[in-house]
């Protein structure tokens, strides 16, 4: 049996929960979890926010842990190795997309915690491509939220093969912006964080940031008119997307990584005319994430974490509703 902790109703308080998981797959990992992060996508999740939650639902999708057990087609982890697991629990390995290397856009992929149980219990399970070992020297208790906040921000620079000369932007100085600054400055950019705070932008100079621009000041925003290669927006609300597009170059990216419930408009002849684009990304590939714990741990790069155990999971959710956690959240076993 496995015990977690799981949402019985519409933003319900999560409650002990029991679950047996059956036997075990000839190509899956059972996971003995020790660290969880949460993720705002496992409260959207327990308040229903997407229209398709089904209870009882057990969050949790930045999962650090033990191999525990594995089945006999498994051959990439061994029982006792460190791991983890993000958004994807399972791919289908057979669509053009998984023949590609492109498993994040499966549109048949196993989500952790859609129809699936997660990580807010002392097990979890997974198909082996889903669970990633952990390189040597990764600091467990900060890895889980790069399963999620961490290789969403990394995937674009693989992706759109960013150069270390770039100018590379980022609005949001959260959960995923965080990481985005160190992974950008350690990829070599020119890196500038859009902050209206005071606090976040003392931080973000220490996270890497070399310049900062204060976001709700125009002339600030139409000083860097034509500057950026890359704008990475880790921020989930409506924004004067115009006036972040004129801050591109020609050929220049506003990516979207934040889940936008509002039409994204833009007028289309500033996009037209200097060939800017306005895109987004899910996640990443396994092999996305493999490379990227090995760059976090070769520049070491952390999330920055807040602690709470296991049993005290509803805390921990009404601190993250606070919006003043510094910077991501995790369950510790």
């Amino acid at each position: 049996m496995i015990n977690a902790y799981a949402a019985f109703e519409k933003g319900g308080p999560l409650k002990p929960f029991e679950y047996d998981p059956g036997t075990l797959g000839d190509n899956e990992v059972e996971i003995d979890v020790q660290y969880c992060g949460i993720c705002h996508s496992d409260l959207s999740m327990i308040e229903n926010e997407w229209g398709f939650t089904q209870y009882p639902i057990v969050p949790g999708h930045e999962v650090v842990g033990a191999v525990s057990s594995i089945g006999r087609d498994v051959r990439h982890v061994k029982v006792g190795d460190a791991v983890g697991l993000g958004w994807h629990s399972d791919y289908c390995m057979n669509c053009q997309t998984c023949l590609s290397g492109d498993h994040n856009l499966c549109t048949s992929a196993q989500a952790t915690i859609i129809g699936h149980n997660g990580g807010f219990a002392d097990k979890v399970r997974g198909k082996g491509a889903s669970v990633i070992k952990l390189p040597d020297g990764i600091d467990l208790e900060t890895t889980g939220p790069l399963f999620c906040a961490g290789i969403t921000v990394f995937n674009p620079l693989v992706q759109f093969d960013v150069k270390p000369t770039d100018k590379v932007a980022v609005i949001g100085i959260g959960g995923l912006g965080h990481l985005a600054l160190q992974f950008a400055n350690a990829w070599g950019c020119e890196v500038t964080a859009f902050t209206s705070s005071e606090s976040k932008k003392a931080q973000a100079l220490e996270l890497g940031a070399h310049h900062t621009i204060n976001s709700r000041d125009p002339k600030e925003l139409e000083a860097a008119a034509g500057h950026f290669d890359l704008i990475l927006c880790t921020a989930n609300v409506k924004l004067d997307w115009d006036a972040y597009v004129a801050t591109l170059r020609p050929k220049g990216r506003l990516h979207l990584l934040g889940v936008q419930t509002d039409p994204v408009a833009a007028n289309m002849v500033p996009l037209l005319f200097a060939q800017r684009s306005i895109s987004s990304s899910p996640v990443g590939s396994p092999a996305t994430i493999a490379k990227m714990l090995d760059f976090a741990v070769q520049h070491d790069i952390k999330t920055i974490i807040e602690k709470f155990p296991l049993e005290q999971v509803n805390e921990a959710l009404a601190r993250l509703k606070s919006g003043k956690a510094r910077y991501r959240i995790v369950l510790c076993r």
